[in-house]
């Protein structure tokens, strides 16, 4: 802004003078500037604020027992963001809570013999001390842990509302069993055939589970996904697949000698011609039928139940399968096609059975090849055809991949296939349909199958279910609610037991039914802890409400920013896009989807290194160990272990992990470096959405940036006089360095608002700093504009850098404030405006010197100016000029004869 021809504030107070700078200590400001923060409530906010409301959420961390990188990087762009949005007027909501039951915490409990609750709150106490010390601008009145009855109560509120609705049921599944850990696993935890925590072989069981129909809302779902611009096509496009919306036919088959008929659904009709036989599931009905009086087909089924039920598993695994001996009837052509039992057919998966066409369907063609079953073509390309695909040609194994056709191919056509040969694929659709009749129903289908949130282990929110002989499945009545988790369970673990503490204490059990008044049992299985994950975000709107949430739900939502790892874009993001709708229709929240933006940033890689061991293995060294020698690029050319001097092996990038042991102690780095530093490198390293290679030399180059801006500020802030900027008396060195600084506050306002491209932000921050310490001029109007700049980047850098900002702040003669609540650096448009343009000159795409020019200079001015350039002109001697091309503002190419 300017006023008279001076710069106005914040830029023109007076700084306090120093006869002697102190050196950059981050020891000494960062927990001044935290409890500064925490004496002031700094970022606890209200609903009442006239500001505009900015929601940023960064998904909850597991209490695990400490921080790791991705941790600070994911926590870390939540804050700039937030930090800057609060700088530009808005009311930002940044809270924090932990994600409290589950799993880990009860093998940690098992392992060291103490209660899983004991356990995770000293975990919680310890890694909120480290999320502080990061200095995160937390709202943390609003923190809570989804394993205090405070918290599940709703929860389990929320499913009984749910079970009288019906969206809550229970019935008997087959479902993935970890035998070590004795409890059901999702299909994204089984890993090729194991359990992907314990190793152990992972069985198929069926048991009964609760579940969550959110099936019901799946074309909601999918439709939704149009409706967030704000997320990543990666993130929505996997969503819509894990959907999979599908429309077909459902087609009944008879099955001779009398038995059931059996159901298909199929999306490709026009191939039912193509039907060789049909595949069933192990646990199919008719499986288990003719399975009574066949050894070899019971011992196959019972083989059947090892291993995973995820499609993923299915499709790797090799094809295995059995004849029944029972025989399907073609509903059309009435010939009888052989009822195979298939490896990778699920009964979880719609009807359990499935039509195949070997001729059309790459995995049914592997299992036909495989156990010499009939092939037939019947989809091929409009004549003319190739030899090979015309319909007198007998069938070429090795043509396979020429006889698929996609069905919106506008060429593909039916063939040997009676009254719809010659057809497309929708005419053969609706004709098969025609045929059919009451055999067939349209029907539409969806890969996503019902939620199971029943989980076999103890420490998770009590599922609110009694058993009754007389009365069934009772939902217990919401004024007896919560139903507490016994925490005090340090006996059940003192032996190690993996056992249920819940499931194997009858007194904890024993109740009696709220519909009768007879002796009752509890239910003793837990949620799924994606329960507590899903509906999170809501509770930090609503701290203290009687319900989930109340009024002040619908101030706070959706989330404008939702922050997290891809890993989560399926399970997660999905659950937690249903919740919203469950809580919507419950008419606690007003909108459609809980987050309007969402960010997924990479993961964290790091250097990994190893000695190889006499019995083959690999023994992992972790970084901190290993000293190392880098060429003049930085690469790593070698390595020795400190400990005795003598090389490792180096085994390269990858994922930080405990199996690499290639983890890096933040808490160490922030010793060592202090968080500013931690922090400005894990947002300069890469952008947020790509994987950042953690490596303790860039953390050192970040550590010397801080340290000279730093000397820079302190330095300056010594002299005795700083005037105002007074852009009537600037010469050009001065407009110069006053231009590149609000060129800079443009681009970091852009990078750190609109494109979250935080690395280019700080990379332009490092350019300018360069230019203001060359900056020499003592002149007044020179110190006025070397003091803006400093002033200026002091707030640009405050959303990363937010302890050493503070500090400066004050070292440039302001009061102790939050800085948060000092307007975010605006450009000056005048400042922008240049005196002159650097143009490069090229002769035949050469580029062959450079030329200053008005900025309005007409065009034959520009080329008048590039011909007569003498470097340029060296090259133009004895040559014709074909053509001189102008880019204005950017470029002249001048073109000669070659």
């Amino acid at each position: 802004m300017l006023h008279c021809g001076r710069l106005s504030s914040p830029f023109s107070l007076r700084p306090a003078v120093s006869a002697e700078p102190a050196a950059y200590d981050p020891k000494a400001i960062e927990p001044a500037a935290q409890s500064f923060w925490a004496g002031t409530h700094a970022f606890e906010v209200k609903e009442d604020d006239p500001r505009p409301k900015y929601y940023c959420l960064s998904m909850l961390p597991y209490p695990s027992g400490a921080l790791h990188v991705g941790h600070v990087r994911n926590y870390t762009i939540g804050d700039v963001i937030s930090r800057y949005k609060r700088m530009t007027g808005h009311n930002v909501l940044q809270p924090m809570g932990w994600d409290a039951f589950g799993l880990p915490a009860e093998n940690a409990a098992i392992k060291n013999k103490t209660a899983p609750a004991k356990w995770t709150y000293a975990n919680i106490e310890h890694m909120r001390a480290q999320l502080q010390a990061m200095g995160y601008a937390i709202d943390w009145s609003r923190e809570f842990a989804t394993c205090r009855p405070d918290y599940y109560v709703h929860e389990q509120r929320m499913f009984v509302r749910l079970m009288k609705k019906g969206i809550a049921y229970r019935k008997n599944s087959v479902v993935n069993w970890d035998p070590v850990d004795q409890t059901v696993l999702a299909n994204e935890q089984v890993i090729d055939g194991r359990g992907w925590r314990t190793g152990a072989l992972v069985e198929k069981r069926e048991i009964p589970q609760w579940f969550l129909r959110i099936t019901d809302y799946a074309q909601q779902l999918l439709d939704g996904l149009d409706a967030l611009p704000g997320w990543p096509d990666s993130v929505k496009t996997m969503q819509r697949n894990w959907i999979g919306r599908s429309e077909g036919l459902e087609i009944r088959f008879e099955v001779a000698g009398g038995h059931e008929p059996l159901t298909v659904f199929t999306t490709r009709p026009d191939t039912l011609m193509g039907v060789t036989f049909v595949s069933i599931a192990g646990e199919h009905p008719l499986a288990v039928e003719a399975a009574k009086g066949n050894s070899q087909l019971a011992a196959f089924l019972a083989e059947l139940k090892q291993g995973g039920v995820s499609e993923a598993e299915l499709e790797t695994q090799e094809k295995r399968g059995m004849d029944t001996g029972l025989r399907a009837i073609h509903p059309i052509s009435g010939r009888e096609v052989p009822i195979w039992v298939a490896n990778f057919v699920l009964m979880g998966y719609g009807t359990g059975a499935v039509m195949a066409v070997p001729g059309h369907d790459e995995r049914d063609f592997e299992f036909a090849h495989k156990y010499g079953l009939p092939i037939e073509q019947v989809i091929a390309i409009r004549t003319p055809l190739p030899p090979h695909l015309a319909p007198d040609i007998a069938y070429d194994p090795n043509a396979w991949k020429d006889w698929y056709a996609d069905k919106n191919n506008p060429a593909a056509m039916c063939v040997n296939s009676g009254v719809i040969d010659g057809l497309g694929y929708k005419a053969a659709f609706d004709k098969i349909a025609e045929v059919l009749g009451e055999a067939a129903t349209r029907k539409v289908n969806f890969r996503l199958r019902d939620w199971g949130v029943s989980r076999q282990r103890y420490w998770g929110c009590p599922i609110p279910v009694v058993y009754c002989d007389s009365c069934g499945a009772v939902p217990v009545p919401e004024d007896q609610l919560p139903v507490l988790l016994p925490e005090n369970v340090e006996d059940a673990f003192a032996s190690g037991d993996v056992h249920s503490p819940i499931k194997s204490d009858p007194q904890w059990r024993k109740t009696t039914c709220p519909q009768c008044g007879k002796p009752a049992e509890r239910e003793t299985d837990t949620f799924d802890t994606f329960m507590e994950s899903s509906w999170y975000y809501a509770r930090y709107t609503s701290p203290g409400a009687s319900d989930m949430v109340d009024e002040r739900a619908k101030h706070w939502l959706p989330v404008d920013q939702y922050i997290g790892g891809i890993e989560h874009a399926i399970l997660h993001l999905l659950y937690f896009r249903f919740y919203h709708k469950l809580l919507r229709d419950q008419g606690l929240v007003g909108s459609d989807e809980p987050a309007t933006n969402l960010l997924t940033q990479g993961m964290v890689i790091a250097e990994t290194y190893y000695r190889d061991n006499a019995n083959g293995s690999k023994d992992w060294i972790n970084p901190a160990d290993v000293s190392v020698q880098r060429d003049e690029r930085g690469h790593i050319v070698g390595a020795t272990l400190k400990v005795d001097g003598k090389p490792v092996s180096i085994g390269g990038t990858e994922k930080m992990s405990k199996s690499k042991n290639n983890g890096v102690d933040p808490q160490a780095m922030v010793e060592k470096y202090g968080a500013d530093t931690v922090r400005l490198f894990s947002m300069f390293a890469a952008p947020p959405e790509q994987s950042l290679e953690w490596n303790e030399a860039g953390v050192e180059g970040m550590a010397r940036f801080l340290r000279r801006f730093w000397r820079e500020v302190t330095t300056h802030a010594a002299q005795p006089d700083h005037p105002e900027v007074d852009v009537s008396k600037l010469d050009v060195g001065q407009k110069a360095l006053r231009r590149q600084l609000h060129e800079t506050i443009q681009k970091v306002g852009d990078d750190y608002g609109r494109r979250h491209s935080f690395n280019t932000a700080i990379a332009a921050l490092m350019e300018l700093l360069n230019h203001v310490a060359k900056f020499g001029d003592m002149s007044d109007q020179g110190r006025a504009v070397r003091h803006e700049a400093l002033q200026a980047m002091v707030l640009l850098l405050n959303p990363v850098t937010p302890h050493v900002s503070h500090a400066l702040w004050r070292v440039l003669g302001h009061p102790e404030t939050l800085l948060e609540d000092v307007p975010f650096p605006r450009a000056d448009p005048a400042a922008l405006v240049r005196d002159a343009l650097t143009l490069a000159v090229q002769v035949n795409g050469k580029l062959r010197g450079t030329i200053e020019i008005a900025p309005d200079a007409a065009r034959e001015a520009v080329e008048a100016a590039a011909l007569a350039e003498p470097n340029v002109a060296k090259f133009l001697e004895g040559q014709a000029v074909k053509k001189v091309i102008v880019v204005p503002g950017k470029i002249v190419n001048i073109v000669i004869a070659s």
